[in-house]
């Protein structure tokens, strides 16, 4: 892309004057002119632009900040103009909304540095420099920022979070920006845990503190419910709802007659997929009042819950069963420090709810060889076994497509070399988590994936790539960070 989108104004003025007349006078081109590579090609030249236009503005923000701060009272260019805080005086010029303008003003006091806006972030000079070059977005850097705080006495050093922040600067152009923030997150975490494992626990604590539910009678008669989960109870409700829904949200597929038969008819329901799972909510609460009620006592006619549902669990919740996966290192476990993690949710929990988790259920030990594989656990077949899936869905984390979200439990386990056409075994070094899309991407449109040691790749077609440059694809589960970093050891 060319850097001469302009001549050279001939002040700093003239250039932001410049800036308004591009805008109002240029006339982008009709986007159904445009084949394919020049469609592609044109969002990731106007992404790079718009991200340069808002690190611009992020600076102009911060030093509309600079130019309102506390101590300038009502004498603060914010207050003078009307406006009561900075961010509310960027957000009425911009048109953003509140989030955007607190982000621009966040952001753009840490790209300025200390060169008059800004308070300096040694440790984010890295993700300011990107952000300059327009290689980040203000949102990026935002969640990269709050993720990783700022260093404390306990001995958090800048130092420490500027090696943290260039890790994820390598990670950031393979991640959402929810995923980028979840990271950060994580980061932070392990910085403290490298102290002591008092915050997580603090941090489980807290967010336990938070939660709620709450039925509000409305005036049609209808009842509201709202409420909040914390990470452990939102792992239990999250792994039904996704059996009861996941066959109309692009949930895996199945090969078991029965687990198909089942697909199908939850397809054809009549009811939204919201009225699916409230029902089966609401009906999993009268078998759980039923449970106490001795068999004698019971009306014969509560032997069928209604007729919205039979709820037999291989016809509602499925056949593969509804486990609740925690995760954690052996040594974390014996030492009793450090953290867990339950799989599909974000927050790590200690090792005391670990503990507690392993006397309701038990522990399966997954053992990892010194490439990051898991140590195969089942037999050659066809088919990968249950240990089989637990053990990749340990090892990757969720669909391991470079971008994607789905987690362990939405994905299906693909065989890298096929079991007809390459003689391929079903063992996990050369099996991987996909989900149901891009499952069929790789065997309908023509990708592969590739493993190179411990290391896998997806590699496009010649029709999307025709170099087939290798794409990697690192895995998303925080406990395989954890351990292959060596923290765990």
């Amino acid at each position: 892309m060319s850097t001469a989108l302009l001549p050279r104004p001939t002040s700093v003025a003239a250039a932001y004057s410049d800036l308004s007349d591009l805008s109002t006078g240029f006339v982008p081109p009709p986007a159904t002119a445009l084949d394919d590579a020049a469609l592609i090609g044109a969002q990731r030249s106007l992404s790079e632009i718009g991200r340069r236009v808002d690190a611009a503005a992020a600076l102009i923000a911060a030093e509309i900040a600079h130019r309102s701060r506390r101590e300038l009272g009502y004498e603060g260019l914010a207050q003078r103009l009307g406006a009561r805080t900075p961010e509310l005086l960027v957000q009425q010029v911009t048109g953003s909304s509140a989030r955007e303008a607190h982000a621009l003003v966040r952001v753009g006091s840490f790209v300025a540095g200390s060169g008059g806006a800004g308070q300096e972030r040694p440790w984010l000079r890295d993700v300011a420099a990107t952000v300059a070059a327009g290689t980040l977005s203000i949102d990026a850097a935002d969640a990269i920022s709050a993720g990783l705080g700022v260093p404390d006495d306990s001995g958090l050093t800048a130092d420490a979070l500027f090696l943290a922040a260039a890790q994820l600067l390598r990670e950031a152009d393979t991640l959402s920006v929810e995923k980028l923030a979840g990271r950060a997150r994580d980061a932070r975490v392990e910085l403290e845990l490298a102290r002591d494992d008092v915050g997580v626990r603090e941090r489980e604590s807290q967010l336990r503190e938070k939660r709620y539910l709450r039925l509000s009678r409305q005036a049609d008669g209808m009842t509201r419910l709202n409420g909040l989960l914390d990470p452990e109870s939102a792992a239990r409700v999250t792994t039904v709802f996704d059996a009861v829904t996941s066959p109309r949200r692009g949930g895996p597929r199945f090969v078991d007659p029965r687990a198909v038969e089942r697909s199908e008819r939850i397809l054809r329901d009549p009811r939204t997929t919201e009225q699916l799972a409230l029902d089966v909510f609401v009906d999993l609460l009268r078998v759980a009042a039923l449970s106490s009620v001795p068999v004698k006592d019971r009306d014969s006619s509560s032997n069928d819950l209604g007729p919205r549902a039979d709820l037999r669990s291989d016809r509602m919740l499925g056949s593969r069963g509804l486990a609740v996966h925690v995760l954690i290192t052996e040594h974390d476990l014996r030492t009793r420090q450090g953290l867990g993690r339950i799989e599909g949710q974000t927050e790590p929990i200690s090792v005391e709810s670990v503990q507690r988790a392993a006397c309701e259920s038990g522990i399966l030990p997954i053992l990892f060889d010194t490439d990051g594989q898991v140590v195969n656990i089942g037999r050659s077949q066809r088919l990968f076994t249950p240990r089989q899936r637990i053990g990749l869905a340990a090892r990757d984390g969720g669909c391991r497509f470079v971008g994607c979200d789905r987690p362990a439990s939405w994905t299906e386990a693909h065989h890298i070399n096929e079991w007809e056409r390459d003689h391929g075994r079903t063992d996990i070094a050369d099996g991987i988590l996909l989900c149901r899309h891009h499952h069929m991407l790789v065997h309908n449109n023509g990708w592969c994936v590739i493993r190179r040691g411990a290391n896998y790749f997806i590699v496009p077609p010649e029709s999307v790539d025709p170099k087939q440059v290798p794409i990697p694809a690192p895995p998303k589960s925080p406990m395989a960070r954890r351990l292959f970093a060596g923290i765990a050891r």
